[in-house]
């Protein structure tokens, strides 16, 4: 398949970074690059130095407390729950999101600093609880571990183990997920889907994919015109597809081009609602309309909501007021798609349906 040409009208423009920021997502994008060995493993001594992790705090912290919970103890397999300290209804506990972190499959856990912020922020924001999956890492343990074990973790969630842990109403579980981690997602979501009477209790009520990562053999419009862009780049994220992919497979493996010419069908009647996030200065963008696209061509109910000036993974930094807009828009998203509630979509961002 030959590669897209950019237009030349479509020069890319520089995202507004603080200057200090820039500087660490250029120490992140170094340091990951120099962990890459070229024999395709990590060296996760040296990686270990750039990921700054911090303990399960069972003390109220910015009116959260967390608590990590054993699911699989032969694979590593456990969540951090984040739990707010804020009563939930007493008719019916909180909303349940199920966190998949990016990094590539690769990188990062629930431990680490940057994402037990992000889901502090969003179970003290919406507010819900939020279970943050520590799934298995590749290139160690490639594709679908990552699935099994995101489908592992809603068994274990549905057989009724955090129950006595947290609060929860378990007929309001979402699915959110940013980068590798919403590409999980949307693996998981479909599994459920495909034997959504096979569970006890729980049920999806929509995903929320931010910024997700797919590909595909073909270059597109967006990855060419925004080669060099903060984070992403075409040599790193061809990079961890040869780690996460089954030795042999290319870029139009499902797992990656979920629409692509190896698309398998008919997504699932049950296939929950979904929200797809795209920053306009994200070089996978074009991928993730796509998916956008390939969802409404299907049927499916999904809403797209784009940032314009945002990077990939944004929303994992503070200093882009974007963030806040969009665990907004999450909130809206949940409040509207819970079962027994009436309120309409809203907008922060641009959307379309």
């Amino acid at each position: 398949m030959t590669d897209a040409c950019p237009s030349p009208s479509l020069k890319p423009s520089k995202p507004k970074i603080p200057f200090k920021l820039r500087l660490y997502m250029s120490l992140i994008s170094a340091v990951t690059d120099a962990c890459r060995r070229s024999n395709g493993t990590i060296n996760r001594r040296l990686l270990s130095f750039l990921d700054v992790c911090v303990a399960a705090n069972p003390s109220p912290v910015d009116s959260v407390r967390t608590v990590d919970l054993t699911v699989d103890p032969n694979r590593n397999l456990w969540i951090r729950l984040f739990l707010p300290t804020s009563p939930p209804p007493q008719d019916r506990g909180l909303p349940l999101v199920v966190f998949f972190h990016g990094g590539g499959f690769a990188f990062l856990s629930p431990s680490s600093r940057t994402y037990d912020l992000v889901c502090r922020r969003i179970a003290r924001s919406i507010p819900v609880v939020v279970a943050s999956v520590h799934y298995r890492h590749s290139p160690e343990h490639r594709f679908p571990a990552q699935y099994d074990d995101g489908t592992d973790v809603l068994r274990f969630i549905d057989s009724g183990a955090i129950d006595g842990t947290a609060n929860i109403d378990p007929s309001a579980c979402f699915l959110v997920g940013d980068s590798a981690g919403a590409n999980i997602i949307h693996h998981v979501g479909r599994r459920w889907a495909a034997d959504c009477e096979g569970w006890k209790k729980l049920k999806i009520s929509g995903m929320v994919l931010i910024q997700p990562f797919f590909g595909g053999v073909e270059r597109t419009e967006s990855e060419i015109r925004l080669e060099g862009a903060p984070l992403v780049s075409m040599e790193r994220t061809d990079w961890l597809w040869r780690a996460f992919l089954p030795e042999g497979e290319d870029r139009d493996h499902e797992a990656v081009n979920v629409f692509g010419p190896r698309d398998r069908g008919e997504i699932e009647k049950d296939f929950p609602s979904v929200m797809v996030v795209v920053g306009g200065h994200d070089p996978l963008q074009d991928w993730q309309r796509r998916y956008y696209e390939g969802l409404r061509a299907r049927g499916r109910e999904v809403t797209l909501v784009e940032f314009p000036d945002a990077v990939h993974a944004f929303f994992v930094f503070p200093e882009f007021a974007d963030g806040e807009s969009l665990i907004e828009e999450m909130r809206k998203f949940i409040n509207s798609h819970r079962p027994n509630t009436g309120a309409g979509p809203g907008g922060v961002g641009q959307l379309s349906q």
